[in-house]
């Protein structure tokens, strides 16, 4: 049900691979409350992925971008300003990979360079983003950017290796980009920390059918799906959320304040 809550509204959408990725939702929501939005991804994603599928469904343009090169990003904001025919109102980053953990590789015997690139990937583009974007004057005053991450950036989850530090980093980056950009521009920085969700990324992390079982017996309310974390992410992108600023927001059905439930002792 649309309340038009994004009406008038434009977005940049970061990362939509397919149906089950959260971005994916969290554009079809956007559309669905009146927002007008451009989508990216990665060439490599954009090879094996359905996101032209969602650009004819939502009726939205796809520019190509690589988070990691300044060059893609700065095409990407400005071409979307042009595309949309103003100012962008909120962006989200849904970007995570690790190449240590696609090849198997244990915490205690990383590979370096992969572990460089996964930083760069999952959480320094997070910051060139808004770099970019604040050298351009690209966001509207009270826009909001939001990144998701997950617990593990302050709880130890071993099989999802370095991967944790990445979250930690993106979760600092919010902060402190968000001060100066709530400084200068008024302008709202997030992370929503969200439960394991069965996206195409996450299902192929060692042991993540029994952790998201684990995750769901723990919380009292559930596993909070994508399709609620991306209505989670209108409302972090609404005017409703206009105060909120410089916060790491657990959508997780109660999961971080949990430390034991009774019902894990009947798995």
């Amino acid at each position: 049900m649309s309340n038009n809550l994004l009406k008038g509204k434009r977005g940049i959408i970061f990362g939509a691979l397919d149906e089950q990725s959260i971005a994916w939702k969290v554009a079809e929501k956007c559309h669905e409350q009146g927002a007008a939005i451009t989508l990216t991804n990665a060439p490599v994603a954009m090879r094996f992925g359905k996101i032209n599928e969602l650009g004819e469904k939502i009726n939205a343009e796809i520019i190509q971008a690589d988070a990691t090169i300044i060059e893609d990003l700065d095409n990407l904001l400005s071409k979307s300003q042009e595309i949309l025919g103003g100012k962008i109102d909120f962006i989200l980053h849904s970007i995570g990979m690790s190449l240590n953990v696609r090849k198997g590789r244990s915490y205690t015997d990383l590979n370096y360079e992969f572990m460089q690139k996964t930083f760069d990937i999952s959480a320094i583009s997070f910051h060139k983003l808004m770099q970019c974007a604040l050298k351009q004057d690209a966001i509207q005053e009270g826009g909001s950017i939001v990144a998701l991450t997950y617990i593990a950036a302050q709880r130890v989850f071993p099989d999802y290796s370095e991967m944790a530090e990445s979250k930690s980093l993106l979760e600092s980056f919010a902060r402190s980009f968000g001060y100066h950009f709530g400084t200068l521009k008024k302008v709202r920085v997030n992370t929503i920390s969200q439960s394991p969700t069965m996206t195409t990324a996450g299902s192929g992390i060692k042991g993540f059918q029994e952790f998201f079982d684990y995750a769901n017996k723990m919380s009292p309310l559930g596993n909070a799906s994508a399709e609620a974390c991306a209505d989670y992410c209108v409302l972090m992108f609404s005017d409703l959320s206009r105060m909120v600023t410089m916060q790491n927001l657990y959508h997780d059905g109660g999961f971080s304040n949990m430390g034991m439930n009774p019902a894990i002792l009947n798995m």
